[in-house]
């Protein structure tokens, strides 16, 4: 579809539900909230975007359609909605990651510009000999890195993109394996902050946060199988969906799909002579990294211990805030590394300055839309999404076999038309521990099930913030990203369903503990279905 015409298609549609809402609202039936309708602005959105292959707009829109709702079709109190309920308190409540992300690009600016990504390029071609092994490497960094999931996503696509683009791998398949090794490894992590969020929405008398998350890690099937779809669909060297045809394309013409084209000033010729030569080694790129990964873990254990008032690692993680002890390991990491290759003289402090600007440009787009996003998920908070998806679940409390995999399913919608993993968890904790006797073993299952579905939900979600730090890691574009992912993770997520079925009935064996190695064996069986398909094919 031409872009112009996507363009009119997103417009009328806009304007169509404008009219149904106005017509809603003059009728006198203003229960927009907690009802279907608080999931609108959302599903609006990321149809739009599918269509017109542009995240801004519709986002923005969006935003927009979610707060002409929530003012009773008012032009003032839109305006004032989408200003300051929307953008202004998506901007303040988002500052500490906004400058993360920021601190996070200049690093990335300052070891591209000192010759490291480039050190490690030629590295990692000399002993990573095939495409296999760039994408196994690249699993594996992203799986280590369990402490948060957006420090994942921008580390891992800025040291391994050197690597995938010397193999051919396409940037939408590297921003594949940064989502699908960012939020799934945090929610079986219990030492990330992701776990410090799940044990924040717990409120059993019986089992406290951090225990109720490591005995429901067994029962995450959709993180666990996702890393034996990525281990397998590697080891089988094939791919399928939109995704196959980008990896085609890389591999016989050679165009990985990058973003962003322009190429660092140091590789450039200067007018009055030939192309500086950066100085940065192998282990310029190696001690970065390191800096950073240790201080933004001591951020975090900081911050933490600075709420309790006694415990050890795993209390503090429990209670850390990533919105703040993120940017204080970064902050001081950006300090130690610039001193570093200053020191190094690998450049001068003028040229690590230079970097600080270059660093917030490259991060502008993500920022963009994660302030977006934000701003569509406070118009649906605004809206009630919360009591609709309680009242929703509260009429499926007979179907104790069927919970966990009901659970699994409403996860993945609410978190999908919302683009929040901790969002979808924080609602539907609270409600699964209400419906599941705590005495009951299907109550580990049912929050597994809730914590699995959340995770799904924002890997296939284009609002979703991991989503977007995926496509920035990776730079590539966002909605190519999305669309190549998305039959893989839907893939996933029928299997995990596939087992959340079984777990319920197995339950009443007593032989819960066998679904994962069968769901282990359907995924592996299903991907060598899909290749043989395509060889037929």
């Amino acid at each position: 579809m031409k872009k112009s015409n996507s363009a009119l298609l997103a417009g009328i549609i806009f304007v169509v539900m404008v009219v149904i809402i106005g017509i809603v609202n003059a009728a006198g039936i203003t229960a927009f909230e907690a009802t279907f309708w608080a999931l609108v602005p959302p599903l609006v959105a990321i149809i739009l975007a599918l269509i017109t292959k542009e995240a801004y707009s519709s986002l923005f829109v969006g935003i927009v359609l979610g707060a002409v709702m929530a003012s009773g079709v008012s032009f003032t109190g839109t305006l004032n909605i989408v200003t300051v309920e929307g953008l202004t308190d998506a901007v303040a409540g988002n500052a500490g990651i906004l400058i993360f992300l920021v601190v996070l690009g200049t690093i990335v600016a300052l070891i591209n510009k000192s010759g490291a990504s480039r050190a490690f390029g030629e590295w990692a071609s000399a002993h990573i000999k095939t495409k296999v092994g760039a994408s196994i490497a690249t699993f594996v960094l992203g799986v280590l890195i369990f402490i948060d999931d957006y420090f994942n996503c921008l580390t891992v696509g800025s040291v391994m993109s050197p690597i995938t683009d010397s193999k051919k791998i396409s940037r939408a398949k590297l921003a594949y394996l940064i989502d699908a090794t960012a939020a799934p490894v945090c929610m079986i992590a219990p030492i990330s902050s992701w776990a410090a969020a799940v044990s924040g929405c717990v409120t059993s008398e019986r089992y406290s946060g951090i225990e109720l998350f490591v005995r429901a890690i067994p029962y995450n099937f959709y993180s666990i199988l996702t890393f034996v779809f990525i281990i397998t669909i590697t080891l089988l060297k094939f791919d399928y969906g939109k995704m196959k045809k980008f990896e085609d394309r890389a591999e016989s013409t050679g165009e990985l799909g990058i973003l962003d084209l322009s190429e660092d000033d140091e590789y450039k010729l200067k007018e009055d002579g030939p192309a500086v030569i950066p100085k940065g080694k192998l282990i310029d790129l190696i001690i970065p990294v390191l800096i950073l990964i240790i201080l933004c873990v001591w951020g975090l254990l900081f911050n933490g211990f600075s709420a309790i008032e006694e415990g050890g690692i795993i209390e503090a993680f429990s209670e850390t805030d990533a919105y703040v002890g993120l940017p204080w390991g970064s902050i001081l990491a950006l300090a130690v590394i610039i001193i570093y290759m200053v020191v190094r003289k690998v450049m001068t402090f003028n040229e690590a300055m230079e970097c600080v600007p270059k660093g917030f440009c490259a991060m502008v787009p993500a920022i963009t839309i994660l302030t977006l996003a934000t701003a569509l998920k406070n118009m649906t908070n605004m809206l009630g999404a919360r009591e609709f998806v309680g009242n929703a679940m509260a009429g499926a409390q007979n179907l104790q076999w069927a919970l966990p995999a009901i659970v699994f399913v409403v996860a993945c919608v609410v978190s999908f038309a919302t683009g929040t993993s901790w969002g979808t968890f924080g609602i539907l904790i609270p409600i699964v521990s209400a419906i599941f006797p705590e005495t009951s073993s299907l109550f580990f299952v049912g929050i597994s099930a809730c914590l699995a579905g959340a995770v799904c939900g924002d890997h296939c979600s284009p609002i979703s913030d991991t989503t977007i730090m995926s496509s920035a890691g990776a730079h590539c574009n966002h909605i190519d990203h999305v669309e190549t992912q998305l039959p893989y993770a839907l893939s996933v997520a029928g299997i995990s369903f596939i087992c959340y079925i079984l777990t319920g009935l197995f339950d009443m064996a007593g032989i819960a503990w066998l679904s994962l190695p069968i769901g282990i064996g359907l995924t592996v069986a299903f991907l060598f279905f899909m290749k043989k398909r395509s060889t037929d094919v």
